[in-house]
């Protein structure tokens, strides 16, 4: 099971049962799309996001993995999607440190779907914490 995060704390799931998310290809090969439902995109980190502006309208939720941590095209490509336009909501999944949720919230990243494992490691006070704590910018900034 997975447990999603936002900047509220941790949330229940309420992307419908009904709705369906494909991975980016899906579209690119032009497959017939469900009208009605709620549709969701998975894009690769390496995609360009400019690919999707045409389905923005019809995208409730984009998904992007992080396949490790340690690569950070994922916020990148958050950041592109947001600069484009795109008003729907961003959810990072796979292995996105809590030191890293600040930095998700800043690029437009709206959750973060997560392990139970790792939400049992790093309860919601951590995420939080993280999430509400003022850069050394903002510190410095203040002080003047």
């Amino acid at each position: 099971m997975t447990q999603l995060i936002t900047r509220d704390g941790f949330v229940a799931e309420t992307w419908p049962a009904t709705g369906h998310i494909f991975d980016f290809d899906a579209y690119w090969l032009g497959h017939d799309l469900p009208e009605e439902e709620p549709l969701g995109v998975r894009l690769d980190v390496a995609q360009d996001a400019a690919d999707i502006v045409p389905w923005f309208e019809r995208l409730s939720l984009v998904v992007i993995p992080f396949a490790s941590s340690a690569d950070g095209r994922g916020f990148s490509l958050a950041r592109q999607l947001r600069q484009l336009g795109y008003k729907g909501r961003i959810r990072a999944e796979g292995h996105v440190l809590v030191d890293q949720f600040r930095a998700a919230l800043r690029v437009g990243i709206d959750e973060v779907e997560i392990s139970d494992d790792q939400a049992a490691r790093n309860p919601e006070e951590q995420w939080l914490a993280v999430s509400l704590s003022q850069s050394y910018q903002q510190r410095l900034f203040a002080a003047e």
